[in-house]
């Protein structure tokens, strides 16, 4: 059932983008249908990149995985960086991190079987990782608190700890797919490659325009909504290009396979600190305006707390319902948190 009506809330892209081009409705209408479609389009890049894996292996496919399993995320920021909005791309990469860490991983622990076992040392490599992407990207941060945060010199200053996250990325990939044996057959109703291949093109194409429709509409939604940008990227946008990963998380868990749907949900955050933030820092100086790496304290500070939190909460190597709870609830008291934090500067 759900997946019947992934496939017919597709229709949601092109209808979207039909009126914009001959309707032209308001920016609020067109910030909803934008966000709606993009949660399709999301499912169906990871649904791609699964049936071309079954072709190309694991290594490849870990790969293609890697690249395209964010590629909403990174649409979204990047077109946010063409129209010089620096703070949204930043706090809907922050967003993406803390609700992958702990709304996604709390509604598996709790919607999945109590007391399950977790792969505690694939966790805490992942939860580390996060910490250290925070550690680094205090070097262009704490000096973007003071001044214009977006100069040019904290654009060159990004690009170290950039680099040094994108190495480390590469490095524990490699290590991972090394460690990963996967069958190379092809599953029984699978695509074949050129099938595979030709959607993901399409719905990536695609995604890349809804999510043009989106960031366009975002400042007329924070109005006529009365919240802020800030608040809107960093919950509102970093949910919507996650949409798959949770729900792919959550449906996971509550099928008792609680190992590979906190793998999901922690590694997925750890992929978006090490792969899509210092890769739109870097694409972004091919834009007039370059990203720098400028976190604000409480993006910082969420981040890091909640991969803190995570690791208490999991030490023990079990899942536990009351434990998916609290980092839900952990969350929701950071939404709030976010809610009165305001715009930057404001």
């Amino acid at each position: 059932m759900a997946r019947r009506l992934l496939w017919a809330s597709l229709a949601l892209a092109p209808l979207t983008l039909l009126l914009d081009v001959l309707v032209h409705p308001g920016k609020v209408v067109l910030f909803v249908l934008a966000a709606v479609a993009l949660i399709p389009l999301a499912w169906l890049i990871g649904e791609s990149t699964e049936h071309a894996a079954e072709h190309t292996g694991a290594r490849i496919g870990g790969l293609l995985n890697a690249s395209f399993g964010n590629a909403p995320e990174l649409i979204i920021a990047l077109v946010a960086v063409g129209d010089s909005l620096p703070n949204v791309v930043r706090g809907s990469m922050a967003g993406s991190i803390v609700s992958n860490i702990l709304l996604v991983l709390g509604a598996g622990m709790l919607l999945g079987p109590d007391d399950a076992e977790l792969d505690l040392r694939s966790l805490g490599v992942q939860l580390g990782l996060v910490a250290i992407a925070v550690v680094l990207l205090l070097i262009p941060s704490i000096p973007g608190w003071h001044g214009d945060p977006d100069r040019h010199s904290l654009a060159v200053l990004s690009i170290g700890p950039a680099v040094a996250l994108l190495a480390l990325y590469l490095v524990t990939t490699t290590i991972g797919l090394r460690r990963i044996s996967l069958p190379d057959e092809q599953a029984d109703g699978g695509w074949s490659l050129r099938t595979s291949l030709a959607v993901l093109a399409v719905a990536t194409v695609l995604t890349a325009l809804i999510s043009k429709v989106l960031v366009h509409s975002l400042e007329a939604f924070a109005h006529a909504a009365h919240l802020t940008e800030f608040f809107i990227a960093i919950v509102i946008v970093a949910i919507v290009g996650n949409a798959a990963e949770h729900g792919g998380a959550v449906v996971i868990a509550r099928r008792g396979k609680m190992k590979l749907a906190t793998e999901i949900a922690i590694s997925s955050s750890a992929q978006v600190g090490l792969l899509v933030v210092p890769g739109v820092m870097l694409l972004s100086f091919a834009f007039a305006h370059p990203l720098t790496l400028a976190f604000r304290p409480v993006e910082l500070a969420a981040m890091g707390a909640a991969a803190a939190f995570v690791a208490v909460v999991i030490r023990d190597g079990r899942s536990r319902r009351w434990e998916g709870a609290l980092l839900v609830a952990v969350y929701a008291a950071m939404v709030i948190a976010f809610l009165f934090a305001g715009d930057r500067g404001g």
